[in-house]
């Protein structure tokens, strides 16, 4: 059997996220945890706090702390999940983007730079 140590997890949510969506994702991520093992010895819920630097358009963001006691599998699950989740919201958010309308076509040099390439094709 594998040693047990004690790991420190802190996540950051997005402060725009609801009180139930905050609990259901906390109360997933307990589960992965004592699902392989593992026992969450301390969860604390470190508030509202200033970011670091800007991600997207967030300054501010809601720190969890976790205290795990485990093999490390817990840990490698938890950080494989939430990859995945932010590569999947990182996807969602280059569709949108990608829908988009244009934003340099309106005006200013995009827009020149659009009419003088049109104006070569019909040379």
């Amino acid at each position: 059997m594998a040693e047990k140590r004690i790991y420190e997890v802190v996540f950051i949510i997005d402060t725009g996220t609801g009180e139930d969506e905050t609990t259901r994702l906390i109360e997933g991520l307990q589960r992965i945890v004592t699902d392989l093992g593992g026992t969450i010895t301390k969860s604390e819920s470190m508030g509202r706090r200033t970011l670091a630097y800007k991600i997207g358009r967030k300054t501010e963001g809601n720190y969890m702390l976790f205290e795990i006691e485990g093999t490390g599998r817990e840990i490698a699950e938890l950080e494989r999940r939430m990859r995945q989740r932010a590569e999947k919201l990182k996807a969602r958010r280059a569709r949108k983007a990608s829908k988009r309308p244009f934003a340099g076509a309106s005006g200013g040099r995009g827009g020149a730079a659009v009419a003088l390439a049109g104006d070569e094709e019909e040379a």
